[in-house]
C-alpha cells in the first residue's frame, strides 16, 4: 500500500479522531464523536473483483461529488459494503494522488463532524486546543 507511511497518522491527526479494529469485518475504523468517517480494509477474493484483494479506504462523500470522483479517477469506486450513494472506496494502490486522497479524507471528516451535536463539536475542539 503506497500510502501506509502517513495514512494512519493523517487520519488520527483529525480533532477527536479515534480508531478501532472491527474483528469480524477486518476493518480498521476511524471515527469522530462515535461516527465513522473512514475505514481501511482488504476484502478477500470472495467479493466482487472490483474490490477483491485491494487495499481500500472507505470515505464519506457528498453524493453529487461521489459520482464525479468515480468518473474522474479509476481508483475511486462506490463504497465497499456501505451506502454507495454517499461513500466511496479508494483503491490505495491506484492512481489517485496523495493530495487528492488527503482532500477526500478532509471532506469525509468535515461531513461527519458537521453532523455531530454542537455541544460535542465544541467538546472535541476544546480538547484539541
Amino acid at each position: 500500500m503506497k500510502y501506509a507511511a502517513w495514512l494512519n497518522a493523517y487520519l488520527l491527526a483529525k480533532p477527536g479522531a479515534t480508531t478501532d479494529f472491527k474483528e469480524e469485518w477486518q476493518w480498521q475504523r476511524y471515527s469522530v464523536g462515535g461516527k465513522l468517517f473512514a475505514a481501511l480494509m482488504h476484502p478477500s477474493d470472495k467479493y466482487d473483483p472490483a474490490y477483491a484483494e485491494k487495499d481500500l479506504l472507505n470515505l464519506k462523500c457528498d453524493p453529487m461529488l461521489a459520482e464525479l470522483l468515480r468518473k474522474e479517477h479509476a481508483a475511486v469506486l462506490p463504497g465497499f459494503y456501505i451506502d454507495k450513494r454517499c461513500w466511496n472506496a479508494v483503491d490505495l494502490d491506484g492512481d489517485l494522488s496523495e493530495d487528492a486522497l488527503k482532500c477526500m479524507i478532509d471532506d469525509s471528516y468535515r461531513l461527519v463532524f458537521a453532523k455531530l451535536t454542537k455541544k460535542l463539536q465544541q467538546e472535541i475542539m476544546q480538547a484539541n486546543a
